[in-house]
């Protein structure tokens, strides 16, 4: 692995200089891991729904297109998301690469995303899929209780607070989201799975597919998605 030059502490720090991608479906831990490789290699952690919210924040033409149709609950079309995803990558911040987590969701956005980056000078992507089996899935989802009062998030079936919902820090009261009910994640892990699926083999196909067991520890994913970042080609 190259290094940069030397970091503010005086150490050199590894480089990424490649595009890595983390697909996986909702509650799997990709976006906690897509924070920590970011961090890791100080580079940009990409998503595509916090784009868009900035591009209407700022009142791009990009910005000023997509508003009407997010507001509509809609999906933002192809030709305007990956237009705003070529115009990010060209940024400064991702001269050494970037980790995008939820990007791509379809082929043909993988396809336009390999071409950008073959443009950008990029080394070949790297491709993290989550895998978890469904049933542990649901339970991490359909567990998680949130504080109201800050916000701490817990799980009844694997970090349960020591007072039944209520939260330690605070006593405040412990509510689970209207989307982490069973009959709301249950179809969206279908829809995701019937989703990515196409994903999943045309990354396999090209050979940059790797997956990590998302049933381990935070720590443990963690180091298995170093290794992958670490040693892959």
């Amino acid at each position: 692995m190259k290094t940069s030059a030397l970091a503010a502490d005086g150490k050199s720090v590894e480089q990424l200089d490649r595009a890595v991608m983390f697909l996986g479906p909702p509650g799997a831990g990709k976006g906690t891991q897509a924070k920590e490789l970011a961090s890791h290699y100080r580079v940009p952690h990409l998503s595509t729904g916090d784009m868009l919210r900035e591009n209407i924040a700022k009142g791009t033409p990009l910005g000023v297109k997509a508003e009407p149709i997010m507001k509509r609950g809609e999906l933002v079309p192809d030709s305007l998301v990956l237009k705003m995803v070529a115009r990010r990558i060209e940024e400064p911040d991702c001269t050494h690469g970037f980790v995008f987590d939820g990007f791509p969701r379809t082929v043909a956005q993988a396809q336009y995303l390999m071409i950008l980056l073959r443009q950008n000078g990029y080394k070949p992507a790297l491709v993290v899929h989550f895998v978890i089996d469904s049933a542990l899935l649901l339970r991490r989802i359909t567990g998680r209780r949130m504080c109201k009062v800050g916000g701490e998030i817990y799980n009844i079936y694997e970090l349960p607070p020591k007072c039944d919902l209520r939260c330690d820090n605070h006593g405040g009261e412990l509510e689970q989201r209207t989307d982490d009910r069973e009959e709301i994640v249950g179809p969206r892990l279908q829809a995701y799975a019937k989703q990515t699926a196409p994903l999943v083999a045309y990354y396999r196909r090209l050979g940059r597919l790797h997956e990590v067991d998302a049933a381990k520890s935070v720590e443990e994913v963690k180091q298995q998605v170093l290794e992958i970042v670490r040693t892959a080609r």
